[in-house]
């Protein structure tokens, strides 16, 4: 939206400058929507909707899956300690469920996401937190090569060779979990949705608004991105269907 209103201003000052208002207006209108209407929360909702929450009735799982996103690896490096940017909850909830089913194993999956490759990797930063938080070092089996989750579900598949009958825990964001569901189905390893990290308390929020415009714009932007990642993995046959849900009976 930034980029449009510097072309529209660009127009204005060309023949075009008729265009370059209407372009302006409706770029000003389209920042409001995103920034102060509902418009991130009807994004957001039919992701963060589509995995109900884990039932332990089942019993214990074999084994958990935890996936990266919550450290920001430049500034862990730069500060020499893990600085967690967000989805917290990704690191909270495997320390809960490792201390309720202590047989379980426990996978962290996430390297750099950054183009040009280093040696900072989020499994390494996230080692620590997740030891201070109960887990034992013994119990955790690091994957730090992964860029995205594709390479997630491959590697770990990879190194953890879930056996047949084995119940792996997938652990992401609510609003990721479609994606990554599917993902890892048609990598072969099924497992079982773990939702953390809601971004909105549900449908009552749908038709929400808010006077906090970076709310907004941050909800909008989550809901925007995951939709464009479902197009484009689906699309690249990297998962079964566009938008992925409950496996049925």
């Amino acid at each position: 939206m930034i980029e449009l209103g510097i072309v529209s201003v660009v127009l204005m000052a060309t023949r075009f400058a008729a265009f370059g208002r209407k372009l302006a207006a409706a770029t000003l209108i389209l920042l409001a929507l995103a920034a102060f209407s509902p418009l991130g929360n009807l994004l957001l909702y039919p992701l963060e909707s589509r995995f109900p929450p884990w039932d332990p009735s089942r019993g214990a799982p074999d084994g958990i899956i935890v996936l990266g996103g919550s450290i920001d690896t430049d500034l862990s490096a730069a500060h020499r300690t893990p600085v967690v940017a967000h989805a917290a909850d990704r690191l909270f909830a495997p320390a809960e469920l490792a201390r309720r089913y202590p047989n379980t194993r426990i996978v962290f999956t996430g390297g750099t996401a950054n183009l040009v490759s280093t040696d900072s990797r989020e499994a390494d930063y996230s080692a620590p937190i997740l030891e201070n938080l109960g887990i034992a070092k013994q119990r955790l089996i690091l994957e730090r090569d992964s860029r995205n989750t594709y390479e997630n579900a491959i590697f770990t598949k990879q190194l953890v060779a879930p056996k047949p009958g084995e119940r792996w825990l997938l652990v992401t964001s609510a609003f990721h979990m479609p994606r990554s569901m599917g993902i890892f189905r048609k990598a072969g390893f099924d497992v079982e949705a773990y939702p953390v990290d809601w971004r909105m308390g549900g449908r009552d929020d749908l038709f929400s608004f808010t006077n906090v415009g970076t709310d907004g714009l941050g909800r909008t932007e989550v809901a925007v991105r995951e939709w464009i990642g479902l197009i484009a993995y689906r699309l690249m046959d990297r998962t079964g269907e566009l938008l992925p849900g409950p496996a049925k009976d």
